[in-house]
């Protein structure tokens, strides 16, 4: 249903049952899925493609050409996943010819004023609270949470089932499962709560924090703890993940645990 009020390229592919509220505007090169209802005074630039069932509140921006020098007007796409819910006024850039779009999954809740960048890639049942900045080329993996007012660097990598907490300036990578804080940003713990909540077991969240205790714990480097971890803990799709994502790193991973916060 769209309202009379609302603008609706004729050539944008909306399904029957979307829901437009007045003073929408969308582009000639959008597709929505079924069930998705867009808020007043959103507006949807070509190159979008959004799911089934979202949810985009008042005052948001989805496909917006990048705020990047390299953009040179060529064609690229923002991908929205199912059930994803855009609070007001965020903002969601289209990508580059570097990687051609910006993608966010399914599940997810991006509250206001969330800016989202050229090329980023968001996972699925991703939180991201009020006020985050995500530069370009950011990726967060499933079901990370990252608080309000937390700015990302660019290139900058985010592992799953990870937490930021709250005003924490993300300038290294974020391996999986674990929480991070301070600045600069550090290892504070394992994110464990979060863990049991998605139905990980004691053992496997115990053997987690025994790979933790090796990399942040122990003062090794990341080449020694790597060593360590191979050669100490059971190969499990977890351990190889966490090394994998060390291996991977290029901007270099966050600090290790300071009881004292003294740096």
């Amino acid at each position: 249903m769209n309202q009379p009020l609302a603008y609706v390229h004729p050539n944008a592919k909306l399904a029957k049952n979307v829901v437009v509220e007045p003073f929408a505007s969308i582009s000639s090169d959008v597709e929505i899925g079924e069930g998705t209802w867009i808020g007043p005074n959103v507006t949807i630039m070509d190159g979008a493609r959004i799911g089934k069932n979202c949810k985009i509140f008042p005052g948001s921006v989805i496909s917006a050409e990048p705020q990047d020098l390299k953009y040179k007007g060529e064609e690229t796409h923002v991908f929205i996943g199912d059930n994803t819910v855009i609070r007001e006024c965020v903002t969601i850039n289209k990508g580059t010819e570097a990687l051609g779009y910006t993608q966010v999954g399914s599940n997810c809740l991006i509250m206001a004023t969330v800016h989202i960048a050229h090329d980023c890639i968001v996972g699925d049942h991703v939180i991201i609270a009020n006020n985050v900045a995500l530069a370009g080329h950011v990726e967060i993996d499933d079901y990370v949470i990252i608080g309000g007012m937390s700015p990302v660097h660019q290139f900058t990598k985010v592992g799953k089932h990870a937490m930021i907490a709250g005003g924490t300036l993300v300038r290294k990578d974020v391996p999986p499962y674990v929480k991070a804080a301070r600045d600069p940003i550090s290892y504070v713990g394992i994110n464990s709560i979060g863990l049991r909540r998605r139905g990980f077991e004691s053992e496997k969240i115990a053997e987690i924090q025994s790979i933790y205790r090796i990399l942040f714990q122990k003062k090794l480097n990341v080449t020694q703890a790597v060593q360590m971890i191979e050669t100490e803990m059971e190969a499990t799709p977890e351990r190889d993940e966490i090394l994998q994502f060390l291996t991977d790193s290029s901007r270099g991973v966050m600090r290790g645990y300071n009881p004292n916060g003294n740096f």
